[in-house]
């Protein structure tokens, strides 16, 4: 796979703000999405955007996990749903706690490591499509989120199922993949992450200094300190709020916020347990991890070595592409390029 980023859009932060920005996502409209609304097993819900393809018959799913603060009309989501449309493949957007625009209902959010979640999400996809439903469901979760009894399987040929991950997203789907080893297999052909920051501390220290302190974690906050605060007035005495609004990065925010509500000790024992990076060469199934060695957030000298992964999983590591950027075209320019190259690859394994 090649990539070349357009000469007028030079350098990591160009190519990852731009793109978001103002970049065309599609070349046609897309159609309205399909909103399911699943409850959990610890009585919460999370709200999956689905775009069904045209014709009868099974057809292979892309599942999408997005990234923080994302959801199915980011840039990247509404580019894969484009390219799944092109190729016929039904596509789908889980969208992590609170992110489908309610606040979810549980003393709990969603986090980079949140792998049980994926395996949940995934379980579910592969259930309604047909095939065994083995996974590992949410913390507190007592019964089968599908109902009847854990061993309980419906047919084993089902459409084939694809997981694609965005930056967060990414790393929580390599997480999942890494957990489940050889049982991954069972929901999945492939897996791809793109701009997954794979060493949470190293893309943590990143965000956190220069430029990035001023943009990106500003950006970040300003949504997230709100719906933190709102989960507060949901559950009060969650964590303290003083602390909670004097945070000023994701290591504070992490801190008062992400670790403790999800059973971490610390930032530095969420992101340390939460990174895919040390667990790459326990991944059974095929793996894609894409990072250009410019983005802002993921610093190049954290990126995985070859030799530091598996035999299943392919690293591709361009110059260019900033963070979820790749954008290709003349002014101003595209996304759907990367959505083409992942999904082209992701497509080599369905017959698997």
């Amino acid at each position: 796979m090649q990539y070349v980023a357009p000469l007028w859009l030079p350098g990591g932060n160009l190519q990852t703000i731009w793109p978001a920005l103002y970049a065309r996502r599609v070349g046609a409209p897309l159609l309205a999405y399909r909103r399911e609304r699943w409850n959990t097993p610890d009585g919460d819900f999370i709200d999956v955007d689905f775009l069904d393809a045209a014709g009868s018959g099974p057809k292979p799913l892309l599942v999408l996990f997005h990234g923080l603060e994302g959801s199915s009309k980011s840039h990247y989501a509404e580019a894969f749903a484009a390219f799944a449309m092109v190729r016929g493949w039904d596509y789908a957007v889980p969208h992590f706690r609170g992110c489908s625009g309610e606040l979810n209902l549980a003393p709990r959010a969603y986090h980079s490591g949140d792998y049980e979640e994926i395996g949940w999400i995934l379980g579910r996809m592969r259930a309604q499509r047909g095939g065994p439903e083995r996974s590992a469901a949410p913390p507190q979760a007592s019964e089968h989120p599908l109902g009847g009894q854990r061993g309980h399987e419906v047919p084993s040929v089902g459409a084939p199922i694809l997981a694609a991950g965005v930056s967060l997203g990414g790393n929580a789907l390599l997480r999942w993949t890494e957990e489940a080893g050889d049982e991954a297999a069972k929901l999945v052909s492939a897996v791809a992450s793109i701009s997954a920051p794979l060493d949470l501390a190293a893309g943590g220290a990143a965000i956190g200094r220069g430029f990035n302190r001023l943009v990106y974690t500003r950006m970040f906050l300003s949504t997230m300190k709100p719906k933190a605060l709102a989960k507060l007035a949901q559950h009060p005495g969650l964590f303290d709020r003083d602390k909670l609004l004097a945070a000023q990065d994701l290591y504070a925010f992490d801190n008062v916020f992400t670790a403790p509500l999800h059973g971490f000790r610390d930032t530095d024992d969420y992101w340390a347990r939460g990174s895919a990076k040390p667990h790459l060469d326990a991944i059974r199934i095929p793996a894609l991890a894409v990072n250009a060695t410019n983005d802002p957030f993921v610093p190049a000298d954290s990126l995985p070595r070859q030799s530091q992964v598996g035999r299943h999983v392919t690293l591709w590591q361009p110059a260019h592409g900033g963070h979820v950027g790749f954008p290709l075209g003349a002014p101003p320019g595209h996304v759907r390029g990367m959505p083409e190259r992942v999904g082209g690859w992701l497509a080599q394994h369905l017959s698997a």
